[in-house]
This record gives structure tokens, sequence and C-alpha cells, in this order.
């Protein structure tokens, strides 16, 4: 997939060095959780995981420019969810710039396209303003609250119509 300024594809295990690098990022630790992700190795790990969990799709978010990663938008079809489940995360230096709307609208519009899925959902933390923000933009709407591991999350949601 590509948008006006990036280029998004499916995780693979050369993806480990940016991995590790996001994965250590304040934001990922506060707002996703500390994945004890600390050596190169390790990240061939986690992705592996990634890889090899039926339902679930990470795709690395490269600037077309300079093919360098700059984030991740996943969507995973989570066991205690009824409906897949979109997220995202960039590095610091690429916040606040577009990049996450630009990569999470491209691949909501190619699973509406698709039309597998008539409804997707989002969690976030409550305080996770800028985050709750994009969702906002990408048409979620707040649908309720949860509790998961003693955290409150808020679940937000988008429904596709037929039509689209």
């Amino acid at each position: 997939m590509e948008t006006q300024r990036l280029t998004i594809a499916p995780i693979t295990t050369n993806d480990n060095l940016f991995m590790l690098e996001l994965l250590n990022t304040e934001g990922w630790i506060k707002y996703i959780g500390d994945r004890n992700v600390l050596s190169p190795e390790e990240a061939v790990m986690y992705i592996e995981r990634i890889l090899n969990t039926p339902d679930f799709m990470y795709y690395v978010c490269r600037l077309k420019e300079n093919n360098i990663p700059i984030g991740v938008v996943s969507f995973l079809k989570r066991v205690e969810m009824t409906h897949p489940d979109i997220g995202f995360a960039f590095l610091p230096a690429y916040a606040k710039q577009g990049f996450a709307y630009e990569a999470s609208k491209r691949v909501l519009d190619e699973v509406r396209k698709n039309g597998q899925h008539k409804k997707v959902v989002a969690i976030t933390l409550k305080d996770n303003h800028q985050s709750i923000a994009l969702l906002e933009k990408l048409g979620l709407s707040l649908e309720g609250e949860q509790a998961k591991d003693g955290e409150e999350l808020y679940v937000y949601s988008i429904e596709f119509k037929e039509a689209e």
C-alpha cells in the first residue's frame, strides 16, 4: 500500500532494528506497554510471534523519499474482541506531522474496500489524548469503556456501510 508520503508493507524480521527502537520509545512503553525487547535478537523473536499469530498484521510505514521506517499500523483480531482492532505507533521524531493519520486512513480504506469486516474497533488509555484525537479524526466514535489488566480503556469503533 502507498500514500502520498509513505509506503506501507507487512512487517518482516528484517525490521527488527526499527522495532527495537520503536518498542522502547517512551510513548510505546507508556501507552502500549513495555514488551521487554532489549536486543535485536529479541526484536526478531517479537516479530516472529506477530507473524505466527493468525489474524495479526503489522504494517511498517516508511518514508517514500528515503525508505526510512517511521512507524507501524497494526490490524489485529484479538481473542477477547468481537471485531478487529486497529492500532498505530510512530517514532517521536515523526509525531504530529500527519503520518499516523495518513497510514491509518490508508489501512482503514483498504479494510473498507475489501468488505471482509463491517466494523473496526480501537482501544486506548483514557489519558492518551493524541491517540483519541487521531481515532476521532479517522471517523471512529467512542463506543464505551473496558478494564484490562487493571487499566481503564476507551473503546472506539467505526462501522462500514454496505455501499462504501
